[in-house]
């Protein structure tokens, strides 16, 4: 794997806790409005972290730092991460791993093991329109995956209890973009991940990482509508970033 940024602290990435935030290179999916364009492509252009870097600061930080999310990119796309996380569980850390849910067979493996003890998994979309959200025309490589994958990764978290005895929780969140999502689109997202523990909407940010600029954020009033209407599936809706 290719560990293509380190955030020494962070107290939004995790949620309740003091943690640090671990990037990894390399993506399936060219989310057009995507602001990480560089770890996605895995560029050369980023200094490269080694394992021993990453153990060495994990070490230095116990008793200080209590949690490590693991981000991308898309950390399941790498065969050597149960080993990562293992190590790093090790040391006593909590694991929260981001996901774009296209490898529920990882995904599993994870939580069976209980080497992630938080899930937040990206809804890019709603079914009908997942192609257009996780890819665009122009990207000399398309995006690499199947909905079956996804909605295979939806069932599974859902079918998660989560409970202080068993120590695990996730949410699901969907990045809220005026050209990309409707009113109708969230009813349908809503619909597929009813019974969701916590689904989170969070407003595009135009910033110089982004593939494809040009998008816009919905305002506040808008957003805030939608949260109510999400609210009526998962109650534990809410506006993040806003």
């Amino acid at each position: 794997m290719k560990i293509l940024g380190l955030n020494k602290t962070t107290l939004l990435d995790y949620p309740n806790r003091v943690a640090c935030t671990i990037f990894l290179g390399g993506c399936n999916f060219r989310c057009p409005f995507c602001h990480n364009k560089d770890i996605v492509l895995a560029s050369d252009s980023i200094a490269e972290y080694s394992q021993k870097e990453i153990f060495q600061f994990l070490k230095k930080r116990k008793g200080i730092l209590t949690g490590v999310c693991i981000t991308g990119g898309e950390p399941t796309l790498h065969s050597d991460l149960p080993d990562f996380i293992a190590a790093i569980k090790q040391l006593g850390y909590r694991i929260k791993l981001d996901t774009n849910g296209s490898n529920p067979q990882m995904l599993k493996q994870l939580i069976e093991n209980r080497f992630i003890d938080y899930c937040a998994m990206d809804i890019k979309n709603c079914p009908g329109k997942y192609d257009m959200s996780v890819s665009f025309s122009s990207s000399p490589t398309p995006s690499k995956y199947h909905l079956s994958d996804i909605r295979q990764s939806v069932e599974l978290l859902i079918s998660q209890p989560c409970t202080d005895r068993n120590g695990f929780s996730y949410e699901f969140r969907t990045t809220l973009v005026k050209e990309l999502h409707e009113e109708a689109d969230l009813h349908a997202i809503c619909q597929w991940i009813t019974g969701a523990n916590a689904y989170y909407l969070q407003s595009y940010v135009e910033s110089d990482g982004v593939f494809c600029k040009g998008f816009h954020a919905y305002d506040e009033t808008t957003l805030a509508h939608f949260e109510k209407l999400c609210q009526a599936y998962v109650p534990d809706t809410h506006l993040r970033g806003v």
